[in-house]
């Protein structure tokens, strides 16, 4: 059996639910795979999803679609170009969230106000963008409490917006009946990208290019068999991330599973699992009602915004500042060294479409 490790991008949840699937029903071991799956609240999110495909403590990491990009224009090329293989979702389904009883109800209005973020590279440029967009001038207050705790940080009024999920914090926050206010990105001109992506070291798929399909054509199995089967799929992967939990080396989710709030939130998102087109574009893709596949057109036009905008920038956040360098306040003054030219990265070495059993039709 060849050994896989998945790196998720947060705590078990419906976005990882094929993951699980393919697990408890035999896909990764029809495929020849023993599959561990990594929950950052093992090491409470010390080490970042993204960081474990450089270590190779992972085989594949599910990031935002930033995260590949930011890999690609690190300052002195000091990262391994990491390549998006699968889309998790086939459409966004974050936002930026304040509390109803905020009184906050445009982007505008967050002029001044407290964003709990997860300090990633482009993310508060990304908000201040959205905050112009809207009126705004774009100047805002940016907390970066313990990453496992954002959400919490919202809800108690340790600030006053921050960026979640929709079917996932969304629904819990229906269920506790705490309206929210939600600011998509496209509602304001961002033309965001797929996230969460699942990606892969360059080296890894050029050594096992046979593991990699075999491993995505059982992922794809896992997804689909998701989206036909919500209710059963959020049962199982209640009961497998409880069985995870409970293993020799297993430690306990932060809060445990609630199994009517997965039901909810597995409706809410499997139809966000599949491309049902006809066709996707570029790199290989094609057919209908598939997972993974990737259109990059959809990665050229949120290089394009980024590039427009002057997000494409050469210096990465840090909390120690240096020559290549900022803080997260210097990012969003324009300490962000300097502009990138456009044709710097493209969308095809950023994503493909080739390893995916969609590929194969």
């Amino acid at each position: 059996m060849a050994p896989i490790t998945i790196a998720l991008d947060w705590t078990p949840n419906t976005n990882h639910t094929g993951f699980y699937v393919a697990r408890s029903k035999g896909f990764y071991k029809d495929a020849g795979l023993e599959v561990q799956i990594l929950s950052p609240h093992q090491d409470e999110y010390k080490t970042t999803p993204g960081s474990r495909l450089v270590d190779r403590s992972a085989t594949f990491a599910c990031v935002p679609s930033e995260s590949v990009i930011s890999y690609h224009t690190w300052p002195n090329a000091a990262k391994p170009k990491i390549v998006a293989v699968a889309a998790l979702l086939q459409s966004n389904q974050s936002a930026i969230v304040t509390l109803k009883s905020s009184g906050i109800e445009r982007p505008a209005q967050l002029d001044c106000k407290k964003y709990a973020s997860y300090a990633a590279r482009y993310e508060s440029r990304i908000v201040q963008q959205m905050i112009r967009a809207d009126g705004g001038s774009g100047d805002y207050v940016e907390t970066t409490p313990p990453m496992l705790g954002i959400w919490n940080t919202l809800l108690e009024g340790a600030a006053d917006a921050t960026w979640v999920f929709l079917p996932w914090e969304g629904v819990a926050a229906q269920r506790a009946g705490i309206p929210l206010n939600t600011f998509k990105l496209e509602d304001f001109g961002i033309p965001y990208c797929y996230s969460p992506v699942l990606a892969a070291h360059p080296n890894t798929l050029a050594s096992q290019p046979g593991t990699v399909r075999s491993f995505l054509a059982a992922t794809a199995k896992g997804y689909e068999w998701a989206a036909a089967h919500p209710k059963e799929a959020a049962a199982l992967l209640c009961a497998e991330v409880a069985a995870d939990a409970a293993a020799p080396n297993g430690k306990p989710l932060p809060e445990a599973l609630d199994p009517e709030m997965v039901a909810q939130s597995q409706e809410a998102v499997a139809a966000a699992y599949l491309n049902t087109s006809s066709s996707s574009s570029s790199s290989g893709g094609g057919g209908s009602s598939v997972w993974g596949v990737m259109d990059l057109s959809v990665w050229e036009k949120f290089l394009d915004w980024l590039s427009d905008e002057g997000l494409l920038t050469s210096k990465a956040q840090s909390r120690s500042e240096g020559e290549h360098s900022s803080s997260l306040d210097g990012m969003r003054s324009g300490d962000a060294g300097e502009r990138l030219l456009r044709d710097a990265v493209a969308a095809a070495d950023l994503a493909t479409n080739a390893y995916l059993p969609a590929a194969q039709y």
